[in-house]
């Protein structure tokens, strides 16, 4: 019996083993059966599918608009986001539509609210995706995304400040709501009258949605020259209008000068004010006050202000103040500003639109510079035999397909006689093929670009999905509707939906809906320019068109 025992002890110890070996894999990630690794194993097959020959990308349906029309995760929204409509479905299907509102009414801004995963939260209401707007009347509203149901309302100002736009300071988790510069009116500056404050900025923890505080930026504090402000990252970014950016710790700020926390809903007695937190017609108390200069983390000087920051280690990217180094981007190290090595980067290109550069959304520290007609995916490594020193290597380059072009500068007719070109082509002439838009989808790790080729007023444009790692290109989507260069293009590539918004003069706007189809018995009719039969549906008091 006790020899069983034994046997018995000794077959559930390797058991056991492999229990406790499996709850440490599964804590660290490794859970073969985690919802999360499923969802990657099937973001890689849809990645397989996307990019295989026979995978088309369909124009499913059209719609217009007179006023802006915003995308945020499957969902369009229309009229000032009045009116949303689903993205999925291979025809258009409504999901809200709410009566015109008022110009009192009218959306200045909105953010999307996501969920948060392995939180509880107060309301089943929050475990769902909702909008948050502002107001042109200082009104946050949280709409649910679906219905538009007004979830939560809260009252920012009075008429002593305009709030105007939505950031993130943290994605998904702490919100700035900036108001636009006070200016004083015409007759006050004729009279002398002092304006100190010139921005208000209230910032909120979402889901549950809390008041973290409101503070002002002051001139009497950052000076005269301020231009715009920012939080971002935990850090207050102020702009100054000689070029000269200041990085401030926000969390620090807010530690040292507020004057007392407040909680949404709940009554306060503040200035000789009593009113309720968030309700008109009180609002938000501004009680984060900065009384000194707070200490600075950061300077740099940069044309136009742009400072951006990235990599690993750490460094910064700058374009020197002087109007003449305009395309000229200086990559310094943020520990000691030590320029890396092949840390100047220019394109040398002559185009009527700028090259632009900026660090790669995927969090690998790379670097993407984009010309007319040329993609450069920078990376920053150690300099050999220097460690404390880096430089900027070339990782892969895009280069457009230009093989039509002519460059020559003397051609010779049928006759004999030598024609000389009076002028050449700019870089990004409209009948050369140019890079218009780059974007990374981090859910299929791909590299997207749009490439725009326009002859007279037919332009021909195609998005183009690349390998994120290697550059090598694995799947063209021609655009079927004419793309003019003059007009506003914004174009989202969202797993298997690409969407295409237009702005045209007079405030006319087109959403252009392409879904993926497998069957290869649609090839032609996917890919093909030529004008196919379309159908027009009115819904909601709103014209589609569809294949």
């Amino acid at each position: 019996q006790a020899a069983a025992s034994g046997r018995r002890a000794a077959s559930r110890a390797p058991e056991a083993h492999n229990v406790c070996r499996l709850l440490t894999r599964r804590a660290r990630g490794f859970y073969a059966r985690d919802a999360g690794v499923a969802h990657r194993i099937n973001l890689g097959l849809l990645r397989k599918i996307i990019c295989q020959e026979s995978t088309k990308f369909k124009n499913v349906w059209t719609t217009h608009s007179a006023s802006p029309i915003a995308y945020e995760r499957g969902r369009i929204y229309l009229d000032n986001y009045q009116c949303c409509i689903s993205s999925i479905a291979q025809e258009p299907r409504i999901l809200y539509q709410k009566p015109k509102c008022s110009k009192s009414e009218k959306i200045e801004d909105a953010l999307l609210l996501e969920c948060p995963l392995g939180e509880m939260l107060p309301s089943p209401s929050d475990y769902k995706s909702s909008l948050i707007v502002l107001t042109v009347q200082n009104w946050l509203l949280r709409l649910s995304a679906d219905s538009g149901e007004v979830l939560e309302k809260i009252y920012l100002a009075g008429s002593c400040c305009k709030f105007r736009y939505l950031s993130w300071d943290t994605p998904q988790e702490v919100m700035v709501v900036k108001s636009a510069q006070n200016k004083l009116p015409a007759a006050a500056r004729q009279a002398s009258i002092q304006q100190s404050v010139l921005f208000y900025l209230a910032v909120f923890q979402v889901l549950p949605l809390s008041f973290i505080g409101m503070l002002e930026i002051n001139k009497k504090i950052f000076g005269n020259s301020v231009t715009d402000v920012a939080v971002s990252n935990g850090i207050l970014i102020v702009m100054y209008s000689m070029g000269l950016v200041r990085l401030y710790n926000f969390q620090a700020i807010s530690e040292q000068f507020m004057e007392q926390p407040f909680d949404l809903g709940h009554e306060f007695n503040w200035n000789g004010q009593v009113g309720v937190v968030g309700k008109y017609p009180f609002g938000l108390p501004c009680n984060i006050k900065i009384t000194d200069t707070p200490p600075l983390l950061f300077e740099a000087s940069s044309l136009e202000n742009a400072f951006q920051i990235g990599g690993y280690p750490w460094h910064y990217i700058i374009t020197p103040n002087k109007k003449k180094q305009k395309g000229v981007f200086h990559i310094c190290s943020l520990k000691d500003n030590a320029l890396a090595k092949n840390g100047i980067q220019e394109m040398k290109c002559c185009s009527l639109e700028p090259d632009w550069i900026y660090f790669h959304p995927d969090m690998s520290g790379r670097i993407i510079h984009v010309g007319p007609n040329l993609i450069k995916v920078l990376k920053l490594k150690e300099v050999k035999n220097n460690t404390e020193q880096m430089e900027i290597a070339e990782d892969f380059t895009i280069v457009a397909n230009r093989e039509n072009s002519v460059s020559n500068a003397v051609t010779v007719t049928a006759s004999g006689r030598v024609v000389k070109k009076r002028f050449n082509l700019l870089d990004d002439d409209p009948e050369q093929e140019t890079f218009k838009i780059v974007d990374y989808e981090d859910e299929l790790d791909l590299l997207s670009t749009v490439a725009v080729t326009q002859i007279g007023a037919d332009g021909n444009a195609h998005l183009d999905f690349h390998c994120n790692e290697h550059g090598i290109l694995l799947k063209s989507i021609p655009l079927l509707e004419s793309w003019d260069v003059t007009y506003s293009h914004e174009v989202y590539f969202d797993k298997d939906l690409v969407l295409h918004i237009e702005q045209k003069p007079n405030r006319r706007f087109s959403c252009y809906v392409y879904q993926m189809v497998c069957d290869t018995a649609k090839d032609d009719e996917c890919s093909s320019r030529e004008k196919t039969e379309r159908v027009f549906c009115k819904k909601g008091g709103r014209i589609f068109e569809y294949i």
